[in-house]
């Protein structure tokens, strides 16, 4: 049991729930049976088949690397690993199940795609973390896909809002997965493993990051009032990503503060952002 809890990664969590709550409540859902299955399915088996995934397959790269082993990546023995693969099945399945009887084509689409995108990041065969450019576009999937899984359940169409908010959140999933490439640019580059950072570099790939986030904020801030506040938030990643801009390659792993405290800034900005929310739903 403490190898599932730390393979899942508990601090990240609320990453995944919290888009699909959100979206489900504001496209006009209630706390039914779906809301609540889908949350607890998006806080815990979700991010169990996401990270246990990629920890078995990142084994070997992650023995190399000196970040791993906490909070941010557990060093999952091999011994654990069948167990786990199998784990993330299991606790998946009645979960998948249950919204193939409640929901439709459209929302099971979305579901296999989320689901998809969790496996082939890592998995051998696919290992869409190794294609650059993609690997950012997958991982901003793993946590854009359950609000587009929600409006799909609901079977609601975005609003002109909705749009900007839904492009706004994939731009800064990719921006984020960008900048957390930067920190590995040395490990992954000795393991033979290629990302959008070791490709571009350190200081293009912490410069595009900045870009995609000021375009998350630019697209939030004409959603209208009071949406358009949300776009403020996006200030605080913009500083924390661009105070490493000057890093060469062979500095990126100075980069590893600044990915620490994107992590917690993310229940920062998630707290303003459900202030946000409900201001609005009780408008």
């Amino acid at each position: 049991m403490s190898e599932l809890l730390r393979a899942s990664r508990p601090v990240s969590w609320i990453n995944t729930a919290f888009p699909f709550g959100a979206a489900y409540l504001l496209a006009g859902g209630g706390p039914d049976a779906a809301f609540w299955v889908g949350c607890l399915f998006f806080l815990v088996p979700y991010n169990l088949a996401m990270y246990g995934i990629n920890d078995v397959f990142d084994y070997e790269s992650d023995m190399r690397n000196p970040r791993k082993g906490g909070i941010e990546g557990h060093i999952l023995a091999p011994a654990h690993h069948t167990a786990i693969l199998w784990a993330a099945l299991l606790s998946c399945l009645p979960f998948v199940l249950f919204f193939l009887v409640v929901g439709s084509w459209t929302s099971t689409g979305v579901l296999a795609l989320s689901l998809f995108a969790v496996a082939a990041y890592s998995v051998k065969g696919l290992r869409f973390k190794e294609i650059p450019v993609l690997d950012s576009l997958t991982s901003s999937t793993h946590f854009s896909s359950p609000a587009w899984f929600a409006l799909a359940l609901l079977g609601a169409w975005p609003s002109r809002a909705g749009w900007l908010v839904l492009a706004a959140f994939f731009a800064w999933g990719v921006a984020s997965q960008a900048f957390g490439a930067v920190q590995d640019i040395v490990p992954d580059r000795q393991a033979g493993i290629a990302s959008i950072a070791t490709v571009l570099g350190a200081r293009p790939t912490v410069l595009a990051a900045v870009a995609l986030y000021a375009a998350a904020g630019a697209l939030v801030a004409c959603a209208g009032w009071p949406t358009c506040l949300g776009g403020l938030l996006a200030l605080p990643y913009i500083a924390n990503t661009a105070r490493f801009a000057r890093l060469t390659d062979a500095q990126s792993g100075r980069a590893h503060p600044g990915w620490s405290a994107f992590i917690w800034l993310n229940y920062a900005a998630g707290f303003c952002a459900t202030l946000l929310i409900i201001w609005s739903l009780m408008r």
